[in-house]
C-alpha cells in the first residue's frame, strides 16, 4: 500500500514511512494515529534535525476521476497515490430538480414576487457548479497533503486535447505536429471520445487502429472528425467501402457513429473548461510549476510499460517523470467527493410544496453524520463492536452503516469518533498485478 504520512510532535512533516515501520512505531508506543484518511501518524518523541527529502505532487486531471500521486524524483519511488472522484453530475442534477421545482412554482396562481434573476451579476472568473467542485477538490488534495510532506514542485497535465491543431495539423508547426507525440495525441483523443472499444463492432481489450470514416481514397481527410477507431478485422472488411455501403444492414449502428463522430468530448470539455482555472490557482501555492500534455502523459507511460491507471497516469505527468518508476506494492486511496449536505430546509414533494419538518442541527451529542465511529456495545440483545459511518438523531440514538449493514438505534455513549466527515468517503484500491517494470 502507499506509505505513511508522519509528523513530529510539533505537527510538522516528516518523510512518509512504510506501513511495516509505521506498525512498529505505533506497538512501541513512540507514535499515535493522528489521521485514518490518509493515514497519518504523529509521533510522541522529538528527534533532533530530521531529514526530510522533498516530494514532487503530480496531478492527471479528469471529468469523472482525478489521479494524484507524490513522487520522488531522486529515486523514482511513489510514495503515496489516490483517485479523485468527483461528484459534477450529482451537483448538475441537484441544480436541475431545484430549477425544476422553482420554475413549477413561477406557473402556479401564487402571489406575485418581483424576479431577482435580472439584478445579479457573476463574479469575474466564475464557474459552473458542477465544474467549481472539480477545481476546488483538487486544490483541497493539494493543500492537505502538503501539510503531510514536504511537497517542493507540481507538475500538472494541463492541456487534456489541442482540438483546433487536430483538427487543422497544418496550422503551425508541422514539424511537432506530425512527430512522434502527435500521433499519441490522436490516439489519445480517439481512445476517449470511442470509449476505447471498436466502434463497429463493440468490441474491447484488443489492438485498436485508427479508421478513417470516409477512406482517403475516396477523397476522406486526417481531420479527427473523419477518424474513429477499428480492431483489425472490422477494419480489413471495410477496406475502402462507403460506410454506408459497408453498415447498410445497420442503420441504427451507422446513425450512432456518424453523431458520435461529429460529436465533441463532454468529460474533454469539462477538464478544457476548468484547466486554466485550476493553473492559475495552484500557481497561488508558490511552488515551481511544470505543465504537460496528455499525449506527453500517454507517452511516458508508454515508454516505460506501464498499465493504464489514474494514479499511474498521474505519476507520468510531463518531463520530470523519472527514467524508471517504482510502482511496487502501491495500493492508491480511493477518494469520492459526497459533499457536506444541502441547504435545503426541508424537503418538498413532486409539485414544490413542503412535506416535512425544518431540518435540525446538523451536530448531536459531538457527532454529525457521516461520522465514522466505533461503537462498542457491552450489554443488551446489540452486544458487539461496530465501525461505519454514523447517522445521527436528535434523541441520541444512531444508526451505524457497516459492512455487514445498517446497525439502528445505538445511544451515543457508546460511540468514539473514527474520522470526521470531511466531505468524502474512501476505500482502499486493488493492488496491481506483477509487472516486469515493478521492482520487488
Amino acid at each position: 500500500m502507499s506509505n505513511v504520512f508522519v509528523l513530529d510532535t510539533q505537527k510538522r512533516p516528516l518523510d512518509p514511512v512504510h506501513p511495516g515501520r509505521a506498525r512498529i512505531l505505533l506497538a512501541q508506543g513512540k507514535a499515535a494515529v493522528l489521521k485514518r484518511y490518509p493515514f497519518t501518524i504523529i509521533l510522541k518523541v522529538v528527534i533532533e534535525k530530521p531529514e526530510v527529502h522533498p516530494l514532487r505532487i503530480k496531478i492527471d486531471p479528469g471529468s469523472q476521476t482525478t489521479g494524484l500521486a507524490l513522487v520522488n524524483d531522486r529515486t523514482g519511488e511513489v510514495v503515496f497515490a489516490a483517485e479523485l472522484s468527483h461528484r459534477g453530475d450529482a451537483i448538475k442534477k441537484a441544480l436541475d430538480q431545484r430549477r425544476a421545482v422553482r420554475r413549477g412554482r413561477r406557473q402556479r396562481r401564487t402571489r406575485y414576487r418581483q424576479p431577482r434573476f435580472a439584478n445579479r451579476k457573476r463574479r469575474a472568473g466564475w464557474m459552473a457548479p458542477s465544474l467549481e467542485s472539480r477545481v476546488v477538490n483538487v486544490l483541497t488534495w493539494v493543500k492537505r497533503l502538503s501539510g503531510l510532506c514536504t511537497i517542493s514542485a507540481i507538475s500538472l497535465e494541463l492541456v487534456k486535447f489541442d482540438l483546433q491543431q487536430m483538427e487543422n495539423p497544418e496550422i503551425s508547426g508541422v514539424e511537432y505536429q506530425q512527430g512522434t507525440l502527435f500521433g499519441y495525441e490522436i490516439r489519445h483523443y480517439l481512445l476517449e471520445k470511442w470509449k476505447r472499444a471498436c466502434s463497429y463492432c463493440g468490441i474491447k481489450e484488443v489492438p485498436l487502429q485508427i479508421e478513417h470514416i470516409q477512406a482517403k481514397a475516396n477523397g476522406g481527410t486526417d481531420r479527427v472528425s473523419n477518424l474513429t477507431l477499428a480492431c483489425d478485422s472490422c477494419n480489413k472488411a471495410k477496406g475502402t467501402q462507403d460506410i454506408r455501403v459497408f453498415l447498410a444492414e445497420k442503420p441504427d449502428l451507422l446513425a450512432r457513429i456518424l453523431a458520435q463522430a461529429k460529436a465533441p468530448l463532454k468529460d474533454g470539455a469539462a477538464v478544457n473548461t476548468t484547466r486554466w482555472a485550476l493553473y492559475e490557482r495552484l500557481k497561488q501555492e508558490g511552488l515551481p510549476l511544470e505543465c504537460g500534455s496528455g499525449g506527453l502523459t500517454k507517452f511516458n507511460r508508454t515508454q516505460r510499460d506501464l498499465p493504464k491507471e489514474h494514479w499511474i497516469d498521474a505519476a507520468c505527468v510531463s518531463t520530470s517523470t523519472p527514467s524508471e518508476l517504482q510502482i511496487a506494492g502501491i495500493i492508491p486511496l480511493l477518494i469520492t467527493a459526497t459533499g457536506h449536505g444541502n441547504r435545503q430546509k426541508c424537503n418538498v414533494d413532486e409539485i414544490g410544496f413542503p412535506c416535512s419538518k425544518p431540518k435540525g442541527g446538523k451536530s448531536v451529542k459531538g457527532y454529525q453524520t457521516g461520522d465514522i465511529v466505533r461503537a462498542v456495545v457491552t450489554t443488551g440483545t446489540k452486544q458487539g463492536v461496530y465501525v461505519g459511518r454514523v447517522l445521527v438523531r436528535a434523541s441520541g440514538s444512531f444508526d451505524i452503516r457497516t459492512k455487514q449493514g445498517r446497525v439502528q438505534g445505538l445511544s451515543h455513549r457508546f460511540c468514539t469518533p473514527v474520522h470526521r466527515s470531511d466531505g468524502y468517503s474512501y476505500q482502499q484500491g486493488a493492488l496491481l498485478a506483477d509487472h516486469p517494470t515493478q521492482s520487488a
